[in-house]
Parts: structure tokens; C-alpha cells; sequence
């Protein structure tokens, strides 16, 4: 009795060790996926911008109160709007569509809203009102650029979502896409930084199902 009981025991004590150690295998796949993903997002906080291009396209965030831009998405907008005032682009694409907040208008409403109060006239800004992903976002201002004989383009967005957002234009085969990006000084950045990196892994997942015509 006593022997079996030490047998047991042993095994438990192997079965424990050996979780232990897939568990750590994984946590350090993990660690190492985690920084590979911040070391691309800091790679493109770094592209240069060209002379100029044919439009910007800004990456739409959920509306606030009273369907007005958010301190978040303000940052965006203020940032394309520099980028404009500095010739970078004459014309722009706000993209995002209608939330699920409780938001009466669409996320491209709300932004254009905005960049019109700023000094931007109305006809330089197209709106995207459909979009309800970063795919999504990019895909359909594509459409919006094939009507209007657009080829060039530089994406706006925040930092950590830049990698991304570079990522999905580069496989919507946008012409030598460029992303311009800005620091938040208003966002909780840990957490969107964590968030990012389960985003832009799916969005790897996503991108295999999509060459393999399974999405």
C-alpha cells in the first residue's frame, strides 16, 4: 500500500512538473511575441512621410457624448489635420462607421464634424461611413480612392496602431502605403498597448484565412 501510494505520488509530482514546464514554454513564446509586436509598432512610428500624396486617410474610434469626436480621436484628427495644413495631402477620407454605443452618427460624421469646425472645407473631406474594423476601414476608403482616381495615400492613426494598420493596407495592395502616426497623451497606453498585441495577432490569423479564401 505504501509503495503505490509513493508511486502515485510520484506521478503527480511529474505530471505537475511537466506543466510547469509547457507553461513556461508558452509564457515565454508569449513574452517574445509581445515584444516582437512593440518592436514593429515603433518601426513604423519611424516612416518617412512623402513630399506629397493624393489624400489622407484617418482611422476612425468610437464617438463620445452628443456623437462628438472623443479626446482620443481628436488626437488623430488634430494630427491629420497638421499634415494637411502642411501640404502633405489636399484631400481626406474619414472612416468609421455607426457604433454600438449609442451613437446616432456615423463615425466619419463625427470626425468630419470636426475637421470642418478646424478650417477644413467640406469638399476636401469624403466620408467612409461603413467600416466597423481596421480592415474594413482601409478596404472601403480603397473604394472611395478607385472613384476618385486617388492612388497615393498616408493613413493616420495612433502609435501603437500603427504596425497594424501599415499591415492591412500593404495586403489591400494600397500603393506604397504610408502611416503616420501620433503619440496619445489622453489614452491609458498599457492597456491599449496589451490590446494591440491580441489585435494584430488575430489580424495575422485573419490574413491567412483570407489568402486561403476561407474568409
Amino acid at each position: 500500500m505504501s509503495s503505490s501510494i509513493q508511486l502515485n505520488t510520484k506521478r503527480k509530482m511529474n505530471n505537475r512538473s511537466k506543466l510547469f514546464k509547457v507553461g513556461s514554454v508558452f509564457l515565454l513564446m508569449f513574452i517574445l511575441w509581445a515584444g516582437y509586436v512593440q518592436w514593429k509598432i515603433q518601426s513604423v512610428e519611424q516612416m518617412q512621410l512623402p513630399t506629397s500624396s493624393d489624400v489622407g486617410i484617418v482611422m476612425g474610434m468610437a464617438l463620445g457624448e452628443n456623437n462628438e469626436a472623443t479626446l482620443g480621436l481628436k488626437e488623430r484628427l488634430d494630427h491629420a489635420f497638421d499634415l494637411y495644413e502642411k501640404g502633405y495631402f489636399e484631400n481626406i477620407i474619414v472612416s468609421g462607421g455607426l457604433d454600438a454605443n449609442g451613437a446616432t452618427i456615423t463615425e466619419a460624421e463625427g470626425m468630419k464634424q470636426y475637421l470642418v469646425s478646424k478650417g477644413i472645407p467640406e469638399e476636401k473631406i469624403m466620408e467612409e461611413r461603413e467600416a466597423t474594423s481596421s480592415y474594413e476601414n482601409i478596404l472601403y476608403s480603397r473604394n472611395i480612392m478607385k472613384e476618385h482616381g486617388f492612388e497615393s495615400t498616408v493613413v493616420i492613426t495612433h502609435a501603437y496602431h500603427g504596425a497594424r494598420t501599415l499591415d492591412v493596407a500593404q495586403f489591400l495592395n494600397l500603393t506604397e502605403p504610408v502611416v503616420s502616426t501620433t503619440q496619445s497623451e489622453v489614452m491609458f497606453m498599457p492597456y491599449h498597448k496589451s490590446r494591440e498585441t491580441l489585435a494584430y495577432t488575430k489580424w495575422l490569423m485573419d490574413k491567412m484565412l483570407f489568402k486561403v479564401g476561407v474568409k
